[in-house]
């Protein structure tokens, strides 16, 4: 996630000059509201988020600087850049939302702008069918993105379609998990991932790094925190979306651009290989979530 900052002291951050600094620009995962208030409270300063893919090339979401300069909202990465003509729709219909607050696909509608993913080498059939006809009755480029989109325009990105997870015929997302979680005092940094499960079809596990190590130093204040974060989501989202579990690590996996690696972490909950490594920038932190686990 984007609240790696959280793991310092915002203390730090006022004894240093930051005259010149204008603004933070942020890119990577999604950057949630508790993270974004944190580190905008602590530099004083305006916090930039943005939105775009690989595929994309530039930002799809942002907030432009300069002319008719718009205010932030935090939490989301701001309103379609131009050439995008972004839009929600229903996962199941593929019906347009447009209600503020109603949770869609992210799609855009063609033509693409310059400099975006044109066609899959050799495969152009597999391009369309990928990107183009993900959403039923709808010829849209799809982000495979779940969003929402609030009554001043702004988007809000809850995180990928496929990290939806089923718990007990309730669809759930991490990213969704993640922010609640992410709201207690303690918790600098987590991770939710969806687990298979014979009874409940899938549950939720959380990894999370905690802000004060010495909250967490002995077996019985683990459980206790783990207790006090099961609380805040139960909560704020309610008992269904409450973790199974929720294991403290002290960093989590990542690529070395900064993107999490959750099909890595849920491979090792589920007992499977975790794939392909080559990016990622720490090969301990993913030992740590396998001993976790298997200390569960």
């Amino acid at each position: 996630m984007a609240n790696t900052p959280k793991k310092q002291d915002p203390a730090e951050l006022s004894h240093h000059d930051l005259s010149s600094l204008r603004a933070l620009f942020l890119a990577g995962e999604p950057l949630d509201e508790p993270t974004a208030r944190w580190i905008s409270q602590g530099l004083a300063k305006p916090v930039i988020d943005n939105y775009w893919q690989t595929e994309t090339g530039w930002p799809i979401l942002a907030i432009p600087r300069g002319i008719e300069q718009l205010p932030s909202k935090f939490g989301s990465p701001g309103v379609p850049s131009f050439g995008y003509d972004v839009h929600l729709f229903n996962e199941a219909s593929g019906a347009e939302i447009t209600k503020p607050g109603e949770k869609g696909v992210v799609g855009i509608r063609g033509p693409l702008p310059p400099g975006c993913m044109s066609t899959v080498w050799g495969d152009d059939q597999r391009f369309v069918e990928t990107y183009w006809q993900s959403v039923p009755e709808q010829m849209v480029y799809s982000t495979f993105d779940w969003g929402i989109r609030d009554a001043d325009g702004y988007f809000f990105i809850l995180g990928r379609t496929d990290d939806v997870i089923n718990v007990a015929g309730h669809r759930l997302g991490t990213r969704e998990i993640e922010e609640s979680l992410c709201s207690h005092a303690n918790v600098a940094e987590v991770a939710v991932v969806g687990v298979a499960d014979a009874l409940k079809g899938q549950v939720a596990i959380a990894f999370a790094v905690a802000r004060d190590a010495t909250l967490i130093a002995t077996a019985a204040q683990r459980l206790a925190q783990e207790a006090e974060l099961m609380k805040v989501v139960d909560t704020q989202l309610g008992a269904v979306a409450r973790p199974a579990r929720v294991h403290f690590v002290n960093a989590l996996p990542k690529t070395r651009s900064g993107k999490l690696l959750r099909r890595s972490i849920q491979a090792l909950c589920e007992a499977r290989d975790p794939g392909d490594l080559t990016t990622i920038e720490d090969p301990t932190t993913l030992e740590q979530i396998r001993a976790a686990v298997k200390a569960t």
